[in-house]
């Protein structure tokens, strides 16, 4: 199986692209509204921040969840016992920030928003009737207002061959929210399972946008859009030595929002922080 991006102005695109969610559990974008312009140059002035020292002025606050992540502190994911190798950073428009940073970060931010928005949308359109009864209320409405959306601007360090054993740059694992919107990063890694059983590799052509689908929308629907199991894998050779960032947006409903009978939106994401060691 491979996945095939969707042109995102084809006639069949919403379709297209709701079915590859609903068979993978990711969908590939390619024409797709956010400039490209744009993410190469949240790359690059954010590969500036994390060579810096200034970013320790950042560290996130446990209380809010907002700024910088370090190594030492890293995410280890459910089921796993060895922390990623990676930093990140947690952007709120009500959160901490770089003041040099904010302006173009935000504006990210609200390209990324209005376009996950949109694919809600797709995703509401496409779900069956048996599924839809299962909305407490559109799926578009969960997000509108929301302040729990998160960017996280990710960097994944080069690899100096003294890594933990057994590390790797992301552990398998599934998101927490809704749909997760990432630009292709700046360099390979990221595999998704297959229903067989086999890691795929997901395109990065430069240009591409990956979507996915988190724990919550697979809640919401009853399980019929799965939140499907990815990772990214350590550098081979000369690849080695190159720093990876990615910009993923996690879509979140507001807390109040009833996911299902077990859970609502904020139950369901202080249980998985809790299980992730962040809170």
């Amino acid at each position: 199986m491979k996945l095939e991006a969707v042109d995102f102005n084809a006639p069949d695109a919403a379709e297209r692209f709701v079915e590859s969610l609903r068979s993978t559990g990711f969908g590939v974008l390619k024409n797709h509204p956010i400039r490209q312009d744009l993410v190469s140059s949240v790359y690059e002035n954010w590969q500036g921040f994390f060579d810096s020292e200034e970013k320790m002025q950042y560290r996130f606050k446990p209380e809010t969840q907002d700024g910088l992540f370090p190594v030492d502190v890293s995410e280890v994911a459910k089921g796993h016992e060895k922390r990623d190798i990676k930093e990140f950073f947690h952007y709120y428009p009500w959160g901490q920030c770089p003041d040099a940073l904010r302006g173009q970060l935000q504006g990210y931010y609200d390209e990324a928003n209005s376009l996950a928005k949109t694919l809600l949308s797709w995703v509401e359109e496409y779900s069956p009737v048996n599924v839809s009864e299962l909305y407490s209320q559109s799926l578009s409405s969960m997000v509108d207002g929301s302040e729990q959306t998160l960017l996280r601007v990710l960097h994944y360090p080069p690899m100096k061959g003294d890594e933990d054993p057994g590390a790797i740059r992301a552990a398998a694992h599934e998101d927490i929210n809704l749909l997760t919107i990432l630009p292709a990063s700046n360099e390979p890694g990221l595999q998704v399972l297959g229903k067989d059983g086999e890691w795929l590799d997901v395109p990065c052509d430069f240009g591409y946008l990956i979507v996915n689908i988190g724990d919550m929308l697979q809640e919401a629907s009853g399980g019929h859009f799965p939140s499907t199991t990815h990772r990214v894998v350590n550098p081979d050779g000369a690849d080695m030595t190159k720093s990876r960032i990615s910009l993923p947006l996690f879509l979140h409903p507001k807390p109040e929002v009833v996911l299902s009978d077990r859970y609502t939106a904020n139950s369901y994401l202080m249980e998985r922080l809790r299980e992730l060691g962040l809170i």
